[in-house]
């Protein structure tokens, strides 16, 4: 399929992009499985590559280049050819606008330059034990003290948690106010700011993921990031993006799966024949490739609208939703197509099909993707429920 969203420019980049994922990445893919963690000097490489933070501004060290369209390609060839735990989007466009938009002057010159060289690593903490996906329901408190705010709390599921220096950590600084929440940026290092074990998973065995406390940790009040008290508002401005990001790794991840299964059905054989011979497996490899082009095709068009600024809060959810679910359609087939061999975790589709479960949980989970969609549809129960309290109430004044 065409994407005529990429000029040439664009398909340079990419070719630069594989070559750093086959080189710098896939190779150590195997041992960060094993120790559940990817080394720091990956995200070096990846900033002498400037393949870090592209849109920050030049005198913080980056290209000043604000074109999704460079991120896209980044995931998609870390998809087939580098390594699920790179998780190199989070640094760049899930965290990274958190200071790049909110953060002052002062603050950006503090922090930018090193997460552009890759020197400090990123991570957001707003999932708390007993929270899951409820944001106004965040226990993690900030005190103000005057010359500092007291935090006390923890986080759980944190990905870059281990390797994270600056973890921006979403804290309730109102209890009379479901959305009194605030961002500060913690710093390695900060006395209190404790990090538990590294957590083991289902899948995205080499991401690290973590659980975060702090107890009677001192933030500095320059550590405030964005509005005091608005920092529900600004965790929802992020979200279409971030479920984007998703979106564009989900169908590369899907097409990655579908790649190495094509091939291998070319390649073994079965009953005297190649597995691709029988009619059962190129008609699901036929409505995979279908669906998956279907994907592309649904995401590039946000992102272009996204570049534009335009892209709405329930396309994102569409996005984040069908991509998601595909995925885990596409490698379910897929660790089929390849038999006994699909599930033993030396074949790259094993770890594909893991790795995706947690997709259609993560940035939203598909049934709260459903709520959005149905509500920008009209169907928002909220609305009926006000609608006929209010029939009610005027039917009651007319008794």
């Amino acid at each position: 399929m065409d994407r005529h969203i990429f000029d040439e420019e664009h398909e340079m980049f990419r070719d630069s992009v594989r070559s750093f994922m086959q080189n710098e990445i896939r190779p150590h893919s195997d041992k960060w499985h094993e120790t559940g963690i990817v080394d720091r000097e990956a995200f070096l490489k990846a900033g002498e590559m400037g393949l870090l933070l592209m849109w920050a501004d030049e005198k913080y060290g980056g290209a000043g280049v604000n074109d999704f369209r460079y991120e896209q390609i980044l995931i998609e060839e870390n998809a087939h050819f580098g390594d699920a735990g790179f998780f190199v989007s989070l640094h760049n466009r899930l965290v990274g606008p958190y200071l790049g938009e909110l953060g002052t002057d002062e603050q950006k010159q503090r922090w930018l330059p090193k997460c552009v060289s890759g020197e400090s690593i990123l991570a957001v903490a707003i999932t708390e034990p007993g929270a899951g996906s409820d944001v106004a329901g965040i226990r993690t408190k900030a005190e103000d003290k005057g010359d500092h705010f007291l935090l006390n709390g923890s986080k759980t599921f944190i990905s870059n948690g281990i390797n994270a220096d600056l973890v921006v950590v979403v804290a309730r600084t109102d209890s009379d106010n479901r959305h009194g929440l605030s961002l500060f940026v913690v710093e390695r290092g900060m006395e209190g700011f404790e990090r538990g074990k590294n957590l083991k998973k289902m899948g995205l065995k080499s991401q690290d993921t973590a659980e975060l406390f702090f107890n009677n940790v001192k933030v500095p009040k320059e550590n405030l990031l964005g509005e005091f008290n608005r920092g529900f508002y600004h965790l929802m401005h992020f979200l279409a993006e971030e479920r984007l990001l998703g979106a564009c790794g989900y169908v590369a991840n899907a097409e990655a799966a579908f790649n190495m299964t094509l091939d291998y059905v070319n390649e073994r054989k079965a009953f005297g024949k190649t597995i691709s011979e029988f009619q059962n497996a190129r008609f699901k490899l036929a409505d995979m490739r279908t669906e998956i082009d279907i994907g592309y095709a649904f995401v590039d068009r946000c992102v272009e609208a996204h570049d534009e600024g335009r892209l709405s809060a329930d396309d994102a959810a569409k996005a984040k939703l069908w991509t998601s679910e595909l995925e885990g359609r596409v490698t379910d087939e897929c660790v089929q197509l390849h038999g006994g061999n699909g599930f033993m975790d030396e074949y790259p589709i094993s770890r594909l099909y893991t790795n995706a479960r947690v997709s259609r949980i993560y940035a939203g989970s598909s049934e709260i993707m459903r709520e959005i969609i149905a509500r920008s549809i009209g169907l928002d129960p909220r609305k009926k429920s006000k609608d006929a309290s209010s029939r009610n109430s005027r039917a009651l004044k007319s008794a």
